[in-house]
């Protein structure tokens, strides 16, 4: 296994890999931001991160920035790259492809986008 030195990170993009995520194209998606990063020469301050299930299953593929906990949807390969480099490189968020945004009050829905299931109302099988 692999023990990487974070030193220096100014990024972690979260990548779904859940089955929703994987049937949108979820494995693609992770290969081109990592190539994106490698041949934008970040390595060493963006890392990755593959996940399983975000939650968000309608807005599949899933990618999240941090630390700014940008949440982007349908992430394809072309939206990969252009998160890379347009956000990372850039610092330039792509508004069009959000689906949430962290503020100082909780993360907050952008555009005309489902809500989901309230998770204060959800039931729990126990």
């Amino acid at each position: 296994m692999t023990t990487w030195n974070l030193q220096g990170t100014k990024h972690h993009v979260l990548i779904c890999n859940g089955s929703s995520c994987m049937r949108k194209g979820g494995e693609e998606a992770t290969v081109a931001i990592r190539e994106e990063i490698e041949r934008l020469g970040l390595d060493s301050t963006v890392h990755t991160t593959r996940t399983r299930c975000n939650g968000r299953c309608k807005d599949a593929c899933v990618a999240i920035v941090y630390p700014e906990g940008t949440w982007y949807e349908k992430v394809t390969p072309e939206l990969g790259r252009q998160i890379v480099s347009e956000h990372l490189a850039e610092g330039q968020p792509l508004t069009h492809a959000m689906s949430y945004t962290t503020t100082n009050t909780g993360m907050q829905l952008q555009g005309d986008r489902p809500l989901g299931i309230s998770k204060e109302k959800a039931v729990v099988n126990k």
